[in-house]
């Protein structure tokens, strides 16, 4: 007795590739002669494009942040660079500005030299000087360059100070607001003659003894008298900037600013006052005895 199977089988594997070979072989052959089926290619590559999208989303989304890390490095690079790149172009720019400002100081200076003849040595600070106390400076010629005591340090706006020590290669300059420091001074407006002293701790000036009822006013411009012998006449010396009068005090303070001062730049001039033209003897008229 022949037993029927639960399922019906249908073809054999062999007819059903023989036939699904026939079909592609027809199909193929209709697409190239025809080109009939372009919609349905269209159409099924829309229905795929999502998949494709989803199985190329971690090989995409790798790359985009391998770019974008590598695009933080450069552009943290190219800041750092650009950053450095202005530190010494502005470097640059102050030096030269520095530059400019001391070439016009020296020509400034050179000037000076000029209307203060052949005398003037031109000098340059090395240091301040080692009393805390007082107000001066170590230039960087002595002796050697003809440097001597009591000769007068001026700079391209006025007067500085005083020699007062010389060795061999350098020199101690005291400045004109030291305390020891006495100035003969003239006022420019009206030719009246003072004593200007130094304050030594704030870097001002006073003239001393001068009455209450004295004409000097604020804004005074005080320049060397030369009287002294020391300093040549006509240095700009300093501004007056206060007056202080009381009725109770026989004197008035008047506080006065220096013209010239050693904080800008580092070269000075040593020049000597005018020497007095020597007097000759008047010729006698006497006759022969």
């Amino acid at each position: 007795m022949d037993h029927q199977p639960f399922f019906k089988r249908g073809p054999s594997a062999l007819a059903r590739l023989a036939f699904f070979g026939l079909l592609s072989v027809a199909l193929m052959a209709v697409d190239a002669r025809f080109n009939q089926l372009e919609p349905l290619r269209q159409l099924v590559g829309l229905a795929l494009h999502p998949l494709q999208q989803i199985a190329n989303s971690p090989l995409a989304l790798s790359r985009r942040a391998g770019e974008f890390f590598v695009t933080q490095n450069q552009l943290a690079s190219e800041n750092t660079r650009l950053k450095q790149q202005q530190l010494t172009t502005s470097l640059q720019v102050q030096r030269n500005q520095s530059l400019q400002a001391e070439n016009a100081y020296l020509r400034r200076l050179l000037a000076s030299r000029e209307k203060s003849g052949d005398s003037a040595i031109a000098v340059e600070i090395m240091s301040d000087g080692r009393d805390p106390f007082s107000r001066r400076i170590i230039v960087d010629k002595g002796s050697s360059r003809h440097i001597l005591p009591g000769q007068a340090v001026i700079d391209d706006t006025g007067l500085v100070g005083q020699v007062t020590r010389v060795q061999v290669l350098s020199s101690e300059v005291t400045l004109i607001t030291d305390k020891g420091q006495a100035v003969p001074v003239e006022v420019v407006r009206n030719g009246l003659h003072a004593i200007a002293f130094g304050h030594g701790r704030d870097n001002m000036l006073e003239l001393a003894f001068m009455a209450t009822n004295m004409d000097i006013q604020n804004g005074d411009k005080l320049v060397t008298s030369g009287i002294d012998g020391t300093y040549p006449r006509g240095v700009p010396v300093a501004t007056v900037t206060r007056i202080e009068r009381n009725a109770g005090d026989p004197f008035a303070k008047i506080i006065c600013t220096p013209s010239a001062g050693v904080g800008r730049y580092r070269h000075l001039l040593v020049v000597s006052a005018p020497s007095p033209m020597p007097q000759t003897a008047p010729a006698s008229s006497g006759g022969k005895q």
